[in-house]
């Protein structure tokens, strides 16, 4: 069952519960979907890779939006962002935990022959197409910087 029919089966189970929050998730997928299959070279089919790209980018966003929404002190739009937080997650491949990536990137570094944090950009090249997908960018760097310089 491909991303999109998950997501038309999900939306009509929202709307027959009237369940506004995962509804307002669901169509902004849906949105994505459609967009990514009119983009020029798509040819109207998206494969998973790509629906796994766009799923990622939109909990990044929700995820910013998210700490500036706390940042300010608007509690009810922070709420908005988790609940669409929570939907989007239900697509994506099960998230890495710190200590199970930090196992993963340890075998990299060693199998790259990584030493110093100069060595930074091998191994984020490895290590961002083995975990796409299983965990953040962000979360990436920051324990492969940690592993190089010993900290």
């Amino acid at each position: 069952m491909s991303l999109e029919q998950k997501v038309m089966a999900e939306m009509k189970e929202a709307m027959k519960s009237k369940d506004e929050a995962v509804l307002r998730s669901l169509r902004a997928i849906k949105a994505e979907i459609i967009k990514a299959k009119t983009e020029p070279g798509a040819g109207g089919e998206i494969d998973e890779a790509t629906e796994q790209k766009f799923l990622q980018k939109m909990m990044k966003q929700r995820r910013d939006s998210l700490d500036i929404f706390e940042k300010q002190g608007r509690a009810d739009l922070a709420a908005k962002e988790k609940e669409e937080m929570a939907v989007i997650e239900k697509f994506l491949p099960k998230q890495l935990d710190e200590a199970a990536l930090k196992e993963i990137l340890v075998k990299i570094i060693a199998d790259t022959g990584a030493s110093s944090p100069a060595d930074l950009g091998k191994v984020m090249g490895v290590a961002s197409k083995q975990l796409a997908g299983q965990a953040d960018g962000k979360m990436i760097s920051s324990v492969v910087k940690e592993l190089l310089t010993g900290a």
